[in-house]
């Protein structure tokens, strides 16, 4: 059965804030392989004019993923998520991830289309501060497989 295409504009409430660590944001940069000093160590993102380390641009990830899964698991959706892949994945930074950091992510049904047979959801996640200003949007794409025909 096809997404449900009402579900466009559909937003889910905010999630609880997430507090950004700096012990979480050095073990991301070493599952990258990134040595980037301003991933490690606060001096260094000091010197670059930030208040704390600051997360590899791919960080969001760690907190928005979960919040995707009100999306997910929503049952009026119907997503079956043993057919979805990832198609897509982008980020908009309006300001760099800290240390420190108590953020937000509100999920928003961007598009749902059909495409030879496969579901193709995008979602939007805007990710705000404390004070409700913005850090980062992300988009992700899942393709929900077309369930297979016997016959």
């Amino acid at each position: 059965m096809p997404l449900d295409s009402s579900f466009v504009g559909r937003s889910y409430p905010p999630t609880p804030a997430y507090e950004v660590g700096r012990e979480k944001i050095r073990e991301f940069a070493a599952a990258l392989g990134d040595d980037n000093p301003a991933y490690r160590y606060r001096d260094a993102a000091r010197a670059l004019g930030h208040p704390d380390v600051i997360a590899p641009p791919t960080f969001a990830i760690a907190f928005t993923w979960p919040a995707s899964q009100q999306l997910i698991h929503d049952p009026e959706l119907g997503l079956d998520f043993g057919r979805a892949v990832h198609g897509d994945q982008k980020f908009t930074y309006h300001r760099p991830i800290h240390a420190g950091d108590r953020l937000r992510s509100t999920v928003i049904v961007e598009n749902i289309r059909a495409v030879a047979g496969n579901d193709m959801i995008t979602t939007r996640i805007e990710v705000t501060d404390e004070a409700g200003e913005p850090v980062v949007t992300t988009w992700s794409m899942l393709v929900v497989r077309a369930a297979e025909v016997s016959g």
